[in-house]
């Protein structure tokens, strides 16, 4: 099965990310959300990413117009009936999740394969709301999606066999990215592991064992990190980072799993990373740090 197009149903930080690369790599991309001022805005924080690439020489302005004309901004959901795959990465909200699945289920032809972006929710839950959920599996890339070669290929209980083939060679081939197969269980492997180093950060830094900025650079520099726990906290959005680390304690049940309080501080304050400008470090409109 060859991929030509796929559709990208939510715009937020992920769903740019994930639409861009796509473009990059030469696919037709329908990016969907709500309403059109939710697309304009996307589509200019694609362009506030194309920008700094184009200044750090990483493309020139025709490979710009080329990534940019491959991008479809679309409000109806119809159109994703077109699509060879259709990729979900609306907020991470359970419920809202299974109303796009069904909505999706309704619309696409069966042999379009139905994907889910999530971090930490169930993919069988989303699958059950659909009549074929056989063809559901998840997706999980990780941030920022340009940079980092690894996708999680999710199985949910009732994924067939030749869904997972497909869409294994989907990343390994058209995305050339590596893709590990992970059997469903809550935060999957990267989540899973990265959320109780974050905790752990937060932990040293309420204690005051080092300040925000020496305990990034004892893991960027110390184990070659791209970023520290803290400002990957920041980079992912406190509060989802929150509601992830939440999922898994009641899931699992164990202590390791529960949210610092510096964290839920955080929250109730609306310090939330780059997306609110302030986290554990600040930052310009364009996510970059002062």
């Amino acid at each position: 099965m060859g991929f030509t197009k796929i559709g990208v149903v939510g715009a937020g930080t992920m769903g740019q990310g994930i639409a861009e690369m796509l473009a990059a790599k030469g696919l037709d991309v329908l990016l969907v959300e709500r309403t059109p001022e939710r697309l304009e805005q996307a589509w200019g924080q694609i362009e506030i990413s194309l920008d700094k690439q184009l200044e750090k020489w990483a493309i020139t302005v025709s490979e710009k117009k080329l990534i940019l004309s491959k991008i479809q901004k679309v409000t109806d959901w119809g159109r994703l009936a077109e699509c060879d795959m259709v990729i979900e990465s609306v907020t991470e909200d359970l419920e809202l999740k299974k109303q796009v699945f069904v909505r999706l289920d309704e619309l696409c032809p069966p042999e379009v394969l139905l994907a889910s972006n999530t971090s930490t929710l169930s993919l069988t839950e989303m699958a059950a709301e659909t009549k074929l959920p056989e063809r559901v599996i998840g997706l999980h890339f990780l941030y920022p999606v340009s940079k980092i070669h690894l996708v999680e290929i999710i199985r949910a209980v009732k994924t067939s066999e030749e869904t997972f083939e497909k869409t294994k060679q989907f990343v390994e081939e058209t995305i050339q990215k590596r893709g590990i197969q992970v059997n469903e269980s809550p935060g999957f492997v990267t989540t899973r592991l990265i959320c109780i180093l974050i905790n752990e950060a937060m932990h040293a830094l309420s204690e005051r064992v080092a300040s925000a900025e020496d305990i990034d650079s004892a893991m960027r520099i110390g184990y070659d990190f791209h970023y520290g726990p803290l400002e990957m906290a920041d980079r992912f959005g406190l509060d989802a980072v929150l509601a992830a680390m939440e999922r898994m304690f009641r899931e699992f049940g164990e202590l390791k799993y529960r949210p610092s309080f510096l964290l839920k501080q955080m929250v109730r304050a609306g310090h939330l990373g780059t997306k609110t400008g302030q986290g554990f470090f600040r930052y310009d409109k364009d996510g970059d740090r002062l």
